[in-house]
């Protein structure tokens, strides 16, 4: 027996939940809430986050069963009772990879795509529209017309302005903020040779097709990934377009593993021994 179900509720599952139950669960839930979507629910998206931290976690999972949130603050598990950040969570969840590696590389796009049973039985392509910024092709990412840029020399090229403050002596504190003279762009261009087309933004917000093809066999909450598809911006490594499964309920079948099961009614009249009927198979228009 749990002490508390505060993280189970959270998530929307039972104390015994399955890990596949609580990927489900937070996969939803982390997508509808993610502050891309949802710009006013980042508390909402925070608690989501460390409910699935602790859950997914079998040692972090016992002692909160066992001693409840106040024993993971506690930091029984080592970790001094910090969580991580809900970003680095989402991303490491989605195929983001680590802080590190998305300095070099732009985020990733996460988009969750609603499928039938018989999409991932018997395969079904999508023509899907998504919102991207995409490098100007005009002044090509520049900004301006080629050698137009300078250097800003209030940030020395960084984007980012450091102040010290002293709080006590002997004790500081230092703030970066961004640079206000080149809008955390590194660079000053002119008004005069700003790129017309992007008004010197490098890069411009513009509707792109992808075809995505769901193979026969596909499981729900599986990956599509389209590599490189991400945003662009000048300097940086695209991120990724990541399509995720959600199979819909089927009023019929269920599927377990690679097996799917019909779900059969009937009454004492009709034994189901002895009766036949017809009814339309996911692969076969009748059977």
């Amino acid at each position: 027996m749990v002490k508390e179900t505060g993280f189970y509720d959270i998530l929307g599952v039972n104390p015994s939940a399955t890990p596949d139950e609580l990927k489900k669960a937070y996969r939803k839930l982390a997508l509808k809430y993610h502050p891309d979507k949802n710009p006013t629910e980042g508390e909402k998206f925070k608690q989501i986050s460390q409910a699935y931290e602790v859950l997914s976690d079998a040692k972090k999972r016992e002692l909160y069963d066992r001693g409840g949130e106040k024993a993971i603050k506690e930091g029984g598990t080592g970790g001094g009772g910090s969580f991580a950040s809900p970003m680095d969570i989402f991303d490491m969840f989605f195929g983001g990879g680590s802080r590190m590696h998305r300095e070099r590389k732009g985020k990733n796009i996460v988009h969750q795509i609603s499928v039938s049973l018989e999409d991932l039985c018997n395969g079904a392509t999508r023509k899907l529209a998504v919102q991207k910024n995409m490098l100007c092709e005009k002044c090509e990412g520049r900004g301006s017309r080629k050698g137009a840029a300078q250097t800003c020399m209030s940030c020395q090229g960084t984007g980012m302005q450091v102040r010290v403050h002293q709080l006590l002596p002997g004790m500081v504190q230092q703030v970066s903020t961004m640079c206000p003279h080149c809008e955390g762009r590194g660079q000053r261009i002119s008004h005069k040779d700003r790129c017309k087309a992007c008004a010197g933004r490098k890069i411009l917000r513009q509707k792109k097709i992808l075809e995505v093809h769901i193979d026969k066999g596909m499981r729900d909450g599986q990956k599509i990934v389209f590599h490189g598809e991400g945003d662009q911006e000048p300097g940086i490594e695209p991120g990724d377009i990541i399509f995720v499964l959600d199979q819909q309920e089927h009023p019929q079948f269920t599927r377990k593993g690679r097996t799917c099961l019909c779900l059969w009614s009937c009454s004492w009249s009709r034994p189901c021994v002895v009766f036949r009927n017809l009814f339309k198979h996911l692969t076969i228009e009748h059977f």
